[in-house]
């Protein structure tokens, strides 16, 4: 039985999708709708299982589609002993983006506007996914980041921590 096209694989060489998010659900979800389109899915379930992915994982991780709230399971300090702390989506994905270079990013929060100003991040700097989302959205938007260059990061010094330039 043939499938309809709307199911068939949208992209002939599929990307690596690194899923990070600490609700299994949507984790689960992500990988439904983004496996049958022939994307090669990767799960973490926190930031420190994100980072073990990126520096063990042999094959290419093309985007990391991270929520932004990322809670720790207990109090951790990142420090030169722990190379994977748990940090917050953010975090994350400036770490990531420096171990992984060509790493496209998208962010995901159900409450963005609060989320993004208390990271000190602005709208519209990196690619964002609100939640709850439809499956034609996310679609549309990892299409959408793979057709651009990944972004570069911009660490200058002397900012605040979490004060960073994001460059399409």
């Amino acid at each position: 039985m043939e499938q309809p096209a709307s199911h068939q694989p949208s992209n002939p060489n599929p990307a690596t999708i690194l899923i990070v998010d600490d609700e299994p659900s949507i984790v689960q979800l992500c990988r439904a709708l983004l496996q049958p389109e022939g994307y090669t899915i990767l799960e973490a379930d926190g930031s420190s299982d994100a980072l073990k992915i990126c520096a063990k994982h042999e094959g290419p991780i093309d985007v990391l589609l991270t929520d932004l709230v990322l809670p720790p399971p207990g109090f951790q300090l990142a420090s030169s002993s722990n190379e994977f702390p748990h940090v917050h989506g953010h975090e994350l994905a400036m770490r990531a983006a420096t171990m992984r270079q060509g790493l496209r990013i998208i962010l995901m929060s159900g409450n963005p506007d609060k989320e993004l100003t208390s990271h000190g991040i602005k709208r519209g700097t990196l690619p964002f996914l609100q939640k709850p989302f439809e499956r034609a959205a996310l679609l549309q938007l990892i299409l959408d980041v793979l057709k651009n260059p990944p972004p570069t990061l911009n660490l200058n010094q002397g900012k605040a921590a979490n004060d960073v330039d994001w460059f399409g």
